[in-house]
């Protein structure tokens, strides 16, 4: 090999692993949704991701997420949350908001339409 070779292999090995970190290691930012007249309510960015992209609630109590969609990307023009059977598009540019009331504790994964785009929210027992 020569130092061209060389140099290309370990740049595609350094690209690797930053893809690997950033998709699957990095600590992403995570919010506590306080209960205010009874709904939970959180602010989430949709651009390349969401932001933040892990939530806290509580069971029982009604959320109110408003995602904003700050772009025109095709993958992230509907946000999933399967497992409260909720599928909902998100305009680009504008506050969509979903509204529901988990009825059970534990870690849901809510995703684009393409399901690349990942997000967690994470309901647990009323303090």
């Amino acid at each position: 090999m020569d130092g061209m070779q060389i140099g290309v292999t370990v740049g595609g090995i350094a690209a690797i692993m930053f893809t690997a970190w950033f998709f699957f290691l990095s600590e992403r930012r995570q919010v506590r949704v306080s209960a205010k007249d009874g709904m939970q309510r959180a602010r989430i960015v949709v651009k390349g991701g969401y932001e933040p992209d892990r939530i806290v609630v509580e069971k029982g109590r009604p959320v109110h997420l408003d995602f904003y969609r700050d772009e025109t990307s095709s993958c992230s023009d509907t946000v999933v949350f399967a497992d409260f059977g909720i599928n909902k598009p998100l305009p680009a540019f504008k506050t969509t908001a979903v509204e529901f009331t988990p009825d059970r504790t534990g870690e849901f994964t809510f995703t684009c339409g393409m399901n690349m785009l990942r997000g967690k929210l994470i309901v647990e027992e009323p303090k």
